[in-house]
């Protein structure tokens, strides 16, 4: 066995590229060589420490968001070859708690996730169980699918939103998050899909992407309610919790995306919620079976997520990507990490 390169957060604000010693797969696990690898808002957090420490264990390899091909697979993996494009779901259920019987994986009650607790994507390989694979046709771009993992939770909140056809969206958020939220939302058929973000300049992004019209933050009601059925909050503040509130119709629904950091909170307006009749709910990352729908969306090609890439760093280049993410100015939409530019 020989050693790959990896990036290693020891623990808050401690993060350096190290050569990882290569390890066989075990029986139901596969190896894979990623190909690209996402970073987020949350990398960052688990990079300066601000992550919940329940959902953290360092050291560790981040990157939960990723696509790449199988290089081995272990003993017991059927189905499964070496050469197939590939994703796989980064929480690992049981699926013998009582949450994952319920089909809720997202809530398993023996939380363990890739990029977490277990080594993540921005490395030379990856070892994964097999069974949260899955196989991509070769038609696929595994730079659309680097995005499946944003994608699922996003598709994940929609379908806790209940968005129907006919109906007026705003999705709160200008990020990564907010952007594939809009684009997937189209599949929903809505009337109308706007993006109220802080940065004029991820208009551009926003309509290519799918959004009707893309508006600053500050173009909110007067003293009224919105006007929207649904409004989907994925950029994780407590002003953004506050305009998902004020933009949603008398009897329309809120979602809460976002992650803001542990200890975060908003202010929420009781009587504007109760008034309202609002109905406000959140969703946290994927279930399994939001994962297989967004697998499926990449295979037949509704979803095309590859133009929302508008930053690439090889692996080396770490620190620039991390500054990139940090830096904000826009357009920008996903920063990803090209592993085999290592």
């Amino acid at each position: 066995m020989g050693y790959r390169s990896a990036i290693v957060i020891a623990g808050p604000g401690r993060v350096s590229l190290e050569d990882v010693a290569e390890t066989a797969p075990g029986p139901g696990e596969v190896a894979i060589r990623p190909a690209h690898v996402g970073i987020c808002g949350t990398d960052l957090e688990i990079l300066t420490g601000q992550a919940d420490p329940a959902y953290v264990r360092y050291p560790v390899v981040p990157g939960h968001e990723w696509s790449g091909r199988i290089e081995a697979t272990g003993p017991n993996v059927a189905g499964l070859k070496p050469g197939q494009q590939v994703i796989a779901e980064g929480l690992i259920p049981c699926r013998h708690c009582a949450r994952c019987i319920r089909g809720e994986t997202n809530l398993c009650q023996n939380y363990d996730e890739i990029g977490f607790t277990r080594p993540g994507a921005a490395a030379g390989q990856l070892i994964v169980p097999a069974g949260l694979v899955h196989v991509l046709p070769d038609s696929v771009s595994l730079l659309d699918a680097a995005l499946a993992e944003p994608a699922a939770v996003a598709w994940r909140g929609l379908g806790r939103g209940h968005l129907a056809p006919g109906e007026r969206l705003a999705v709160v958020g200008d990020g990564t998050m907010g952007l594939i939220t809009a684009h997937l939302a189209r599949l929903f058929s809505p009337a109308e899909v706007i993006v109220h973000g802080l940065r004029d300049g991820q208009a551009s992004l926003a309509t290519e992407l799918g959004a009707t019209r893309f508006e600053l933050a500050g173009a909110l009601p007067g003293n009224g309610p919105g006007s929207y059925d649904l409004v989907v909050e994925a950029a994780g503040t407590p002003a953004a919790v506050q305009s998902a509130i004020a933009l949603a119709r008398r009897g329309g629904r809120v979602v809460l995306l976002g992650l803001a950091g542990s200890g975060v909170t908003a202010a929420l307006p009781i009587d504007t919620v109760v008034y309202n009749d609002l109905q406000v709910s959140a969703s946290f990352s994927y279930t399994s079976s939001a994962w297989a729908e967004v697998a499926a969306l990449l295979g037949d090609g509704r979803v095309r997520l590859g133009s929302l890439v508008t930053h690439r760093f090889p692996l080396r280049s770490f620190a620039d990507a991390y500054q990139a993410l940090r830096d904000g100015s826009a357009p920008r939409g996903k920063v990803l990490l090209d592993v085999s530019a290592a």
